[in-house]
């Protein structure tokens, strides 16, 4: 089994849209970052790879998740294309790419985009995604290459209201 994570990155500034892309967490966002980590590791999910947005909010929210799940920050692999967008095709080229040593691998970036990607990889998602909505996806698979559109199975969403 492989399974990938979709994170949207935590609650961001509402201003500075003329430099989009260093638009800080506000601190209700590093608070919902912490509790869904934290909620995470309870639940015994470990993360074998983080990949992120370049953009500071959703690498700070990586950051966050990786602080309070035991993951080293360094080894966070920094994506343009996730923050320059990527069609849903493509990014399930990316994950069929992952190494197959790999089991657990989260991916932090944004909206829309992160929506149509969880309604792609899944059989069927009706959800809304509010920032630091976190979904687990099941692929009943032993090898990234073999995972195919809307085969995956939700194993876990968490949203920071559902800890509150």
């Amino acid at each position: 089994m492989k399974r990938i994570f979709i994170v949207r990155h935590a609650k961001s500034v509402p201003y500075g849209y003329d430099d989009d892309f260093n638009r800080d967490l506000r601190e209700r966002g590093k608070k919902d970052a912490r509790l869904v980590s934290k909620e995470l590791l309870k639940k015994g999910i470990m993360a074998d790879a983080m990949i992120s947005s370049p953009a500071v909010r959703a690498i700070k929210t990586a950051r966050i998740f990786a602080e309070n799940m035991g993951f080293k920050k360094k080894n966070i692999q920094e994506m343009e294309e996730i923050y320059e967008g990527l069609t849903t095709s493509e990014f399930l080229d990316i994950i069929k790419k992952l190494p197959d040593r790999l089991r657990t691998v989260f991916f932090f970036g944004h909206n829309p985009e992160f929506h149509y990607f969880t309604s792609y990889l899944l059989k069927s998602y009706n959800n809304e995604m509010p920032t630091c909505a976190t979904i687990g996806i099941d692929f009943s698979v032993n090898k990234w290459q073999e995972v195919e559109a809307r085969s995956g199975a939700q194993a876990i969403r968490i949203i920071p209201k559902m800890l509150k």
